[in-house]
């Protein structure tokens, strides 16, 4: 873009985010898309009028290179020359119970190792440390640029993408490095990024579960919060030697805010979708979100169901654990989903998406993009609940898993070109199928078909023929071969009993069923390289009105997200810029001393200066799922907090930016020094932080 011009449209962007910000605070603003900034194009001249900050290259190459990627899940970062890492509890928890020794437990204890000689490997986790950035825009669109229609475009740009990663590749700056290329702006813009890898990765300290998860599901996304959601690990080099990271860390400051502190997130947001259209939008309300909420919420009470029949059975306490973090997963989905709906159900909210796309298209050239894309959402509507019900998903149950197998077979019989044919995997599932249990989760699925099965459907009909759900699955379970036994399983699948001709009732359901699924597929493959180019067409208006320093929705990569350290008011009162230890033990002796409220014994009698001692705090930093582990750093580059969540408030954030009562919630790092000091004794990780 031309520097005048770029100057210009900058300038209109800031004058628009200061009405936003200091004016009419309802009103749809370049805000809604977000403050999620690429390194590549930080927004200098907006941190310089926000906060009279001009961060320079070396300051924006020391944050880069201090922060990580966490496995394929969270963020995380260096805090000590010596390769520590800090990261969530939550980001951990799961792959850290896999390094517990017979008569351990670490749910219920914690892990702390007061050496590196007993820091114990996680076998195959990994930290990625983006070190490498090129702007690859012009080598793809040079390679699309002659595309005869939108399916070829797309074709083509996947082969750009392969043949220039490959070729950056055999550079001498990149050897070594993962590469992957990014596509921005529904392809405006791709970036590809050069990681350097460490896969030596030793747990070092780890809360125990009722401390880094505490409120548990009731106050997870809320405000005020008391958490001590962190966890440290440390990177080894390839010669078994604790990782040198004196070049790029965060040390930590334990008293760097107070009201209006300028901070700043450096991690990897996973996703958002603030460039939908509000067709888009009304399709994932009336649809999308609507059926996820329901199967999620659904699988999750039943795994609760089952986790307290086995809770207390020491048997069975290891697949008690690992079911616990499925369910705290699903609950953590449950919520930010809910959150996300309810913001698509926000008038307001609605409101300033269609003010924002109005006054796009409203400079815009062609305006048929818009509609063109309504129209194949539209087409898409009858289809949504078979691609989401009877897709083959493990929650689904094995009941849907062995109808996709069994027609699968079916098909290849019918082709003749049975190679392979799956008669395995219908037999392990047939073998593996507890009647009572799989009864009870195809009933399920039938339930929530019959409640979101698109109005004038026949699928669900044709299968129960007249009787309820509960005699159709009774009878089913009664009468199928391959529902009875091994035998009789293995019997109907032989080729004296060709499956083609069989009219056993699990076939007539495959054969209703999963053509049904297919069907709806194709209709979404289909047509998604028009809505594609529909997409960037549309992004690329949106440029053409605002300018190219929007932020691009989050594609877990690495991001920096400007913010002040501020209150918010709610429920008739003033949320606290942070809380203390003091609230923490409250909410145990409130709650009756109960889970998920319920102390360890070695957090009784507290002393008085971890009791005075800042927790958690809140700021108006833009941030997502995959931030959490995300170190918040102040104007110096030091770590003054932890992110691992947002309040309540920040949810609809998925679609839309309000930074009115949107807060991402930190551990204050002067409550991690606080409770490593007070409860851990862990005197060597204080030296080591330098907070001791």
């Amino acid at each position: 873009m031309h520097t005048k011009m770029r100057s210009t449209i900058l300038s209109l962007f800031f004058i628009l985010i200061t009405c936003s910000v200091y004016g009419q605070d309802k009103a749809a603003s370049p805000f809604d898309f977000g403050r999620m900034w690429t390194f590549e194009n930080p927004p200098v001249e907006w941190f310089q009028k926000a906060y009279n900050f001009t961060p320079d290259e070396e300051w924006l190459d020391d944050v880069r290179l201090s922060s990580l990627r966490f496995a394929t899940w969270c963020s995380a970062s260096f805090v000590s020359p010596d390769g520590l890492i800090m990261t969530n509890y939550h980001c951990s928890r799961d792959v850290a119970i896999s390094v517990q020794k017979e008569g351990e437990n670490i749910d219920d204890n914690g892990f702390y190792a007061p050496n590196k000689a007993e820091e114990r490997r996680v076998a195959n986790l990994f930290v990625e440390q983006l070190v490498m950035i090129a702007d690859i825009t012009d080598e793809v669109k040079a390679q699309t640029a002659n595309a005869e229609n939108d399916a070829q475009a797309l074709e083509l740009r996947t082969k750009a993408l392969s043949e220039i990663t490959e070729k950056y590749a055999g550079m001498e700056d990149w050897k070594g490095l993962r590469l992957q290329a990014v596509t921005y702006y529904s392809g405006g813009k791709f970036s590809l990024y050069g990681y350097k890898r460490y896969d030596d990765i030793r747990l070092v300290l780890i809360p125990e579960n009722n401390l880094g998860l505490f409120g548990g599901d009731p106050d997870n996304f809320t405000y005020p919060r008391y958490n001590l959601d962190f966890t440290f690990w440390r990177a080894y080099d390839e010669n078994g030697q604790p990782l040198n990271t004196s070049d790029h860390y965060f040390k930590l400051n334990t008293d760097g805010v107070e009201e209006g502190t300028p901070v700043f997130v450096v991690g990897n947001p996973g996703s958002t979708e603030r460039y939908r259209t509000v067709a888009q939008l009304e399709y994932d309300r009336d649809h999308r979100y609507k059926y996820q909420l329901r199967w999620m919420t659904n699988r999750r009470d039943m795994m609760l169901e089952q986790y307290n029949n086995m809770k207390s059975d020491p048997a069975k306490a290891r697949e008690a654990q690992e079911l616990l973090g499925t369910i705290n997963s699903l609950s953590n989905g449950i919520k930010a989903i809910n959150g996300i709906v309810k913001g698509l159900h926000d008038d307001a909210l609605f409101a300033r998406k269609s003010q924002m796309e109005k006054q796009i298209r409203a400079a815009s050239s062609n305006t048929e993009y818009w509609d063109n894309l309504a129209t194949a959402y539209e087409e898409l509507h009858a289809h949504s609940w078979a691609v989401t019900y009877l897709s083959p998903n493990p929650m689904f149950g094995k009941v849907l898993s062995l109808l996709h197998a069994v027609n699968q077979y079916k098909q290849l019989l019918t082709s003749g070109t049975v190679e392979n044919p799956p008669t395995t995997s219908i037999m392990n599932l047939v073998k593996s199928m507890n009647k009572e249990e799989d009864a009870k989760m195809f009933r399920l699925l039938l339930k929530e078909i019959q409640t979101d099965i698109y109005a004038g459907d026949p699928t669900l009909n044709k299968l129960l023929s007249g009787k309820s759900i509960d005699d159709y699955v009774k009878e089913l379970f009664e009468d199928s071969k391959l529902l009875q036994s091994e035998e009789a399983a293995a019997k109907c699948l032989s080729k004296e009993k060709n499956i083609t001709k069989s009219k056993d009732p699990i076939v007539k359901a495959a054969d209703l069923l999963i053509p049904k699924f297919a069907e709806s597929a194709a209709k979404f493959q289909d047509s998604a390289p028009s809505r594609r180019a529909l997409e960037a067409k549309i992004a690329n208006e949106a440029f053409n009105v605002l300018g190219n320093s929007l932020p691009p929705d989050a594609t877990f990569t690495l991001r920096i997200s400007d913010g002040v350290v501020k209150s918010y008011d709610y429920n008739g009162t003033q949320a606290p810029l942070f809380t203390t230890y003091f609230g923490l033990y409250d909410r145990h002796y409130s709650h009756g001393q109960k889970e998920p409220w319920a102390l360890p014994e070695k957090w009784q009698n507290p002393p008085m200066e971890l009791l005075k001692s800042p927790l958690n705090f809140v700021s108006t930093n833009d941030i997502i799922g995959g931030n959490s582990g995300s170190a918040i750093v102040n104007q110096k580059g030091e770590a003054v907090g932890l992110i691992f969540d947002g309040n309540i408030e920040s949810l609809p954030g998925n679609f839309i930016f309000d930074e009115t009562s949107n807060r991402s919630i930190s551990v204050h790092a002067g409550g991690i020094r606080a409770v490593l000091k007070y409860i851990y004794k862990a005197d060597a990780l204080l030296k080591e932080l330098g907070t001791d």
